[in-house]
């Protein structure tokens, strides 16, 4: 029996394999088993009362020891022919921190861990109701990843569920290390763009997302967690908000809705009112654009594409550079680069405050994905509005609202809770009243 598990791992150095006396062996990973807690409630008890202690014993047989091995389990041999597994995992997760891509000022300040067992922890001190149901599963042939599906009896849709049991279940040999990974897999059928899986390190908003209705995945050695489906609100308006007083939130709300306008409109906008629509602003306005203007070379479209670029570029290295310097680095870069384009008669300074002030706005928002979709509306706008004017600026917006509205988040309108309308929905998250 000793050889024959010792066959299934060969070059493997850290597997110990060690007699404890006549009766008994042990076999684990050095690398994922803790020595003391192996020397506590397995090599002690059995010296002293030819007994095992540990407090997760299980009767296994051959075909499950690969996998109780290779998930931080000590394999016990008696006489040969029985086998125990018992559970002495090495810590190997760090420590709760705060959470880092979800700032709150006045919410809780823990954030989910690589550890799948205390991330279900932290949701569950959250909702103690017997309605919480989890559903396991493991995915990949060498990965063997943990996953945790979690819901609501009551107020989960059924079908949902059942959809996402299916996807995984078609998934078993999809080696998923994150669960980035899994949420790219879940929404490869979306046929647009906007994202319809939220990941979140925040067990608050989770909780929350599961007493709202929805499904929650973990993923073992994954931070994050997916919530879903998701819908366009809830990447405007986070669950941090309910922290706030409903006056504030709301006031709040309007400025992020504002930001989305300029975010995506403001460039285009620029483009449209030099090149074709000169009467819808004021003159004196207008000829302090001539003004700035002059010198420059090459057209407002090519600027206004330049600095964007510029300013993706910068956004990109500033999430790519450690955390110490990237901001420093990205806000001198900016700066520099922006007063030597004035300098050289490159750019106008206007366009520099133009593009500056999108690029601001968009900072309101913090879903990656999110962000993505609406760098690239934000090119087909000025594209518009560099072809057609105002009237282009229309078209792309008529386009992305048919796009919305076409959109399904697993099964649901992407326009909730406006269309359908859902009066709870539209309380909570788009206009609070108490």
């Amino acid at each position: 029996m000793i050889n024959k598990i010792k066959n299934l791992f060969n070059n493997n150095p850290d597997l110990i394999c060690k007699k404890i006396n006549s009766n008994y062996f042990i076999i684990y990973f050095e690398s994922l088993c803790s020595p003391d807690k192996i020397n506590e409630y397995i090599t002690k008890p059995i010296l002293i009362n030819n007994n095992i202690s540990a407090p997760h014993t299980l009767d296994i047989n051959f075909n499950e020891v690969v996998n109780y091995l290779t998930n931080g389990f000590v394999i016990v041999i008696y006489k040969n022919n029985k086998l125990y597994a018992s559970e002495v995992k090495k810590d190997l997760s760090r420590g709760i921190n705060t959470p880092d891509s979800e700032p709150s000022v006045n919410g809780p300040k823990d954030s989910f861990t690589e550890s799948i067992e205390l991330n279900l922890g932290l949701i569950k001190r959250r909702i103690k109701h017997k309605d919480l149901k989890i559903i396991n599963k493991s995915i990949g042939k060498y990965t063997n990843t943990f996953i945790d599906i979690l819901y609501l009896d009551e107020l989960a849709d059924k079908k949902i569920v059942n959809k996402i049991i299916n996807d995984i279940d078609n998934i078993r040999e999809l080696e998923v290390l994150d669960s980035g990974n899994l949420s790219n897999y879940l929404q490869k059928n979306n046929k647009y763009n906007f994202p319809t899986i939220i990941l979140s390190e925040r067990p608050d908003e989770v909780s929350n997302s599961l007493v709202d209705g929805k499904i929650i995945i973990l993923v073992d050695n994954s931070p994050y967690a997916l919530v879903l489906p998701s819908f366009f609100v809830d990447y405007i308006n986070p669950i941090t908000d309910k922290y706030l007083k409903p006056f504030q939130n709301n006031f709040i709300k309007l400025i992020r809705y504002i930001c989305l306008i300029i975010t995506l409109v403001e460039p285009a906008y620029y483009i449209a009112t030099i090149n074709y629509n000169q009467e819808t602003i004021p003159t004196s306005l207008l000829n302090n654009f001539i003004e700035q203007r002059k010198g420059v070379p090459f057209p407002s479209i090519f600027e206004a594409i330049l600095m964007l670029i510029i300013y993706e570029l910068l956004r990109e290295s500033d999430s790519r550079f450690p955390s110490k310097y990237g901001s420093t680095i990205s806000i001198l870069g900016a700066l520099i680069l922006g007063e030597a384009a004035v300098k050289a008669g490159i750019v106008s300074p206007i366009m520099i405050i133009t593009i500056a002030i999108s690029y601001i706005a968009s900072l309101v928002f913090n879903d990656p994905d999110f962000n993505n979709e609406i760098r690239i509306y934000r090119f087909l706008f000025l594209i518009s509005a560099a072809m057609l004017g105002l009237y282009g600026i229309f078209l792309i917006f008529l386009f992305m609202i048919i796009n919305l509205c076409s959109h399904s988040s697993f099964g649901k309108s992407y326009t909730t809770p406006l269309s359908p309308f859902n009066i709870k929905y539209f309380k909570k998250y788009i206009w609070r009243n108490k």
